[in-house]
């Protein structure tokens, strides 16, 4: 697996993202979704993603056994701030809010620590940010768990470059994490940039599209029939929005087709070769996409080849917003 870094830690430069396994992508199996953690390890992809609000901690619960049997080999993120009400299953439910107070930064860490079943989080990231509370108190209050060795580095998730600066001021941040891909390129407007000059990770999620460029979906209806959010939670996929963003992706698959590859690993191709900066964390909850994805990492992109697949998705053809007008309200704070 070829590897990267963040902050000196060595990761793999394709990790898991491991959301879809507890929600949002139709019915868990944990059984299978622990083979396919443990089948990730084995390929050398250490970093595995997780986040409190996934499954309303479920997929920490999840992660802990096989984490714990390897804790060796993994790099663990996890994240708090998207806080749900009591009783919960997932961050859509009514009622949640962003909270990224500093007395909830340290409830939130006890809590992930417990149900993850360790004594370190390498990578603990505020996962969105309440704008009403100042970003350095915040940081702070994850230094502070840095301090009393709960936590080994400090990431932000879709936050704005003023809030990154702000917060590697109070305590160097080792990473951001940001929804990018050939269907999502806000990050080279400034984001990117800043992440180089303070020396951040920029950590890509959603490097696929959440899906659409990997040449699986075919419908809306689809996504309904297997109990997937995408159906009436992402614009992207809406019945309207569909179709354009299903031809584009045809046009990824046919450069993919010509370099020789899938339309997935073209797309991740794509991101890593944006930088040796970056990092991208799709996830998947099935070993044949596992290893399909994993195997990109070895496919080095000609500089004529990413301009080929860049110009298959113009940044103004896509059509429909990256989140319901709800969720969209907590980025970029």
């Amino acid at each position: 697996m070829l590897t990267r870094h963040i902050a000196g830690a060595p990761v793999a430069a394709i990790g898991l993202g491991c959301m879809g396994m507890s929600m949002a992508y139709g019915p868990a199996d944990d059984a299978e979704s622990t083979r396919v953690l443990h089948r990730a390890l084995d390929l050398g992809v250490n970093h595995l993603d997780t986040s409190d609000a996934y499954g309303a901690g479920a997929n920490e619960r999840l992660l802990g056994p096989v984490v714990r049997a390897r804790r060796d080999e993994v790099f663990l993120a996890t994240k708090f701030g998207i806080r749900l009400p009591e009783g919960a299953s997932h961050s859509a439910t009514p009622g949640t809010r962003v909270d990224s107070s500093p007395s909830w930064a340290r409830a939130a860490c006890e809590a992930s620590l417990s149900r993850l079943g360790v004594d370190t989080i390498d990578l603990y990231y505020l996962h969105r940010r309440d704008p009403a509370t100042p970003i350095e108190d915040t940081v702070g209050a994850m230094a502070a768990l840095v301090a009393d060795g709960k936590v080994r580095h400090l990431g932000l998730s879709e936050v704005s470059p003023a809030t990154l600066r702000a917060a590697h001021a109070v305590h160097p941040i080792a990473a951001v994490q940001m929804e990018y891909s050939l269907f999502s390129r806000e990050v080279e407007d400034e984001m990117l940039a800043v992440c180089r000059e303070l020396g951040v990770t920029l950590v890509a999620y959603s490097p696929v599209g959440r899906g659409m460029l990997t040449g699986t979906i075919s419908g809306t209806e689809q996504l309904r029939q297997e109990g997937d959010y995408r159906a009436t939670g992402a614009p992207r996929f809406s019945a309207e929005a569909l179709p354009t963003n299903l031809a584009l992706a045809d046009e990824v698959r046919k450069v993919a087709a010509e370099i020789g590859c899938t339309p997935a690993q073209a797309a991740l191709a794509w991101v890593l070769a944006r930088g040796e900066d970056v990092v991208a964390i799709p996830g998947t909850k099935r070993l044949r996409y596992l290893e399909e994805n994993t195997a990109a990492a070895d496919l080095a992109l000609t500089p004529e080849q990413v301009t080929r697949l860049t110009e298959a998705v113009p940044r103004d053809a896509v059509a429909g917003a990256r989140y319901a007008e709800g969720a969209m309200r907590f980025v970029g704070h």
